[in-house]
């Protein structure tokens, strides 16, 4: 009777999870990029990976064979373009998924919620759910803002190094979009040391004169995500906040766990 002339060794890998382990180290290769600025060395990902130079070396060919990751002029390694199909699809999914919660948020609040993302520079709104009221905020998905004039812009930076926030305030200006925009650097990581205080970040006619803002980061978000709500400065009162706030920390929350599917 023949026999198989496979093994036990030419099955991949499993890792302690359960799954392949050669895609789990290829996944966290790409992220240790990201976390990198998008281009490192092969030395650099092994110090921080702690995986062989060998191992390295074949994963990230086998990502750059797929276009992934390219293989820069100076040798170094950079995320490739087929990686934005991924996360424009991604992103637009992120926004669905949010939804329903955005939803709630509107039911409990009265106002209009939102998704936003920092995208580079930018604050980009990914999914809204508008008000019931007659008279309400609307912000069109896919605008992009500049994060100093926002509530959401404040509390994804809240969290960033004083310096990198200087950076990013440096390349992309401060322009006052109303007499109440912050437009120092100073100002801004004051605000920011209050968001961090405070648990929720606001906007306070500084992007639309009229208007203010509720908003939160969504904790442990696969990309740097925060919600919000928005409405007339005559109903976000400092007494509906006080009422607001706990329903965004915890839509935040439960959105955070709806987002994470490492437990399915």
């Amino acid at each position: 009777m023949p026999t198989s002339t496979s093994s036990a060794s030419d099955a991949p890998a499993k890792s302690a999870t359960g799954g392949v382990q050669s895609l789990e180290r290829a996944f966290d290769l790409l992220e240790r990029m990201a976390d990198a600025g998008g281009e490192v060395g092969l030395s650099e990902l092994s110090a921080s990976s702690g995986l062989p130079l060998p191992t390295i070396h074949r994963l990230m060919r086998t990502l750059v064979a797929c276009g992934y990751v390219r293989q820069q002029p100076n040798r170094r390694y950079a995320l490739g373009p087929r990686l934005i199909r991924l996360g424009e699809s991604a992103s637009r999914l992120l926004g669905s998924w949010a939804r329903p919660y955005l939803a709630r948020l509107v039911d409990e609040t009265g106002e209009t919620a939102n998704m936003a993302l920092l995208d580079g520079d930018e604050i980009v709104y990914v999914a809204q759910v508008p008000s019931k009221h007659s008279m309400r905020m609307f912000t069109e998905v896919g605008r992009r803002v500049l994060p100093h004039s926002t509530g959401v812009g404040k509390a994804l930076l809240a969290t960033t190094p004083d310096d990198e926030v200087r950076a990013l305030l440096a390349r992309t200006g401060m322009p006052a979009a109303t007499e109440k925009t912050i437009t120092t650097p100073e100002a801004f990581l004051a605000a920011l040391e209050e968001v961090r205080r405070l648990g929720y970040a606001v906007d306070d006619n500084e992007q639309e004169i009229g208007v203010r803002c509720l908003a939160v980061s969504v904790p442990d978000s696969p990309t740097a995500a925060a919600i919000s709500i928005s409405g007339p400065a005559g109903r976000v009162t400092d007494e509906a906040t006080e009422r607001i706030v706990p329903v965004l920390q915890q839509v935040a929350t439960e959105l955070s766990e709806a987002l994470d599917g490492t437990g399915n």
